[in-house]
């Protein structure tokens, strides 16, 4: 895995969290009590923002940890999960060669 692959999987987990995150703890407007003129009574009064990018920041690393160190001890391959065969036959090695 090159540095860049590494950096879009770790970009790819850490949105990907992050969406997870974010509706969890939100208090909205309507849950408070303070509606502003024309805004919905759904939006976010308190969010935690920047302690939700933290927590997606080392949940994001540890999975990513995990999923690099499978992609890179080869023991889940793309052939692995090819389930239309359209990869073909994986090559022979340690044959003759001919």
């Amino acid at each position: 895995m090159s540095i860049t692959s590494a950096l879009v999987l770790y970009a790819v987990i850490w949105f990907m969290v992050f969406l997870i995150v974010i509706p969890v703890r939100l208090q909205t407007q309507g849950d408070v009590g303070k509606i502003v003129p024309g805004t919905h009574a759904g939006s976010p009064e308190v969010h935690n923002l920047k302690r939700k990018a933290w927590i997606t920041t080392w949940v994001g690393l540890a999975l990513w940890v995990v999923i690099a160190g499978i992609i890179l001890s080869g023991w889940i391959t793309v052939r692995d999960i090819d389930f239309f065969n359209r990869m073909g036959p994986a090559p022979e090695f340690g044959g003759t060669g001919g």
